[in-house]
Order: structure tokens, then sequence, then C-alpha cells
């Protein structure tokens, strides 16, 4: 589990700080807010690199004012192409997830411009694989899912408010994180608490 409390130190890591992301108070404790231009933490570190099967959660929350196109969180092994990617796209106001895994010669964009939620909001969000199938949920309900062939990935390092490349930079606030090296179901995921919804 990643607590984003810090942006020195996160999950026992150190942590390269970019720009201007700060530690904010939140009902459910620490965040760090990322202000959509600069602000970014890099780790050095894929944690979930050499998981055949995973789940990966996020609880975080999208601000009004960002770009249409943002990269929250992104895992990226060493030397290729292959990553995970967590993306929003912004529409009239709302926003829709992103969800890109690469493995290989394989990938899978999961993106449904339906399906909308609110900006300013904490949401819950999770991408995964059962070793057959690649599936991503806001909030406990699904929003996509598709037959992948996703070979575990090898080391690698982590990007949080922008992609590993320093494009698409995130406006908003991440609580915390958390990979599993199993395909939860969405009743074993995360909450967001309650005293965030208020």
């Amino acid at each position: 589990m990643w607590q984003f409390d810090s942006i020195t130190r996160i999950g026992g890591l150190a942590v390269t700080a970019e720009g201007h992301p700060r530690v904010i108070a939140t009902a459910a404790g620490k965040a760090v807010e990322f202000g959509g231009v600069e602000d970014a933490l890099f780790l050095n570190a894929h944690p979930l690199a050499g998981a055949e099967t995973f789940t990966w959660e996020v609880i975080f929350r999208p601000d009004a004012g960002g770009a249409a196109e943002q990269r929250f969180f992104h895992f990226q092994e060493n030397g290729t192409d292959s990553r995970m990617l967590f993306e929003i796209r912004v529409i009239d106001g709302k926003w829709a997830l992103d969800s890109f895994a690469m493995s290989g010669t394989e990938s899978k964009a999961l993106l449904d411009r339906q399906k909308l939620h609110s900006l300013g909001v904490w949401h819950h969000v999770a991408a995964v694989y059962d070793g057959r199938q690649y599936r991503n949920y806001v909030d406990g309900v699904l929003e996509g899912a598709a037959e992948v062939h996703l070979a575990p990935q090898h080391a690698g390092r982590t990007s949080v408010g922008t992609r590993i490349n320093r494009v698409d930079y995130f406006k908003g606030a991440v609580l915390s994180a958390r990979m599993t090296n199993r395909a939860l179901a969405p009743a074993e995921f995360l909450k967001v608490a309650p005293e965030l919804a208020k």
C-alpha cells in the first residue's frame, strides 16, 4: 500500500519530486496535490514487476481546470515499451477513465467516453488482470473488459502526476494506491472513506 503523505518517501521508497506537488490534509489523511503543469513524483520501482495477475487501485481526486488528456499514474518497464497507465479524459466538464496496459507485443486500452464522472470528487479506480481478461472499474463498477495476454513485466520505474516522459500532467490529488499480485473481486477493493464524500 502506498500512502501519499510525503513528497520524499512513499511506501518506504525514495521519491524524486519535480515542480511543486504538495502534501495536503484531507478528511481521510494526507494526500499529494498536483497542479497540472509540471508537478510530478518519480520512484525507481515498478511494484507490479513479475506479476502474472494483478489488481492496481488508486484513490484520487481529479480537479477542474486540467488538460483534456491527463496521465496520473504510470508504471514503465526499464528499456522497453511495456507499461501500465491510468489516465483520464476530460469531456464536457466530467472525466472518463482510460486504463492502458502493454506487455511485449500485446496491449489494450479500456476507455468508454460515455461513462463520465464528476471532477472535484474523490474516486476509486482499479485495473484488474486475471491472466486472461483485463478489466477496469470506477467506484467498484465495471467499465470495460477485454481478452488480452499480458506477460509479467520486469523491473522498472513509476511516475505519478504525469507520464514517465513528462507529458500530459495531472491536475488533482492522489491519496493512496494498492498493488496486489492477484485479481481481486470488487468486494475486496479499497473504499473511498465516507468522510471524503462530504
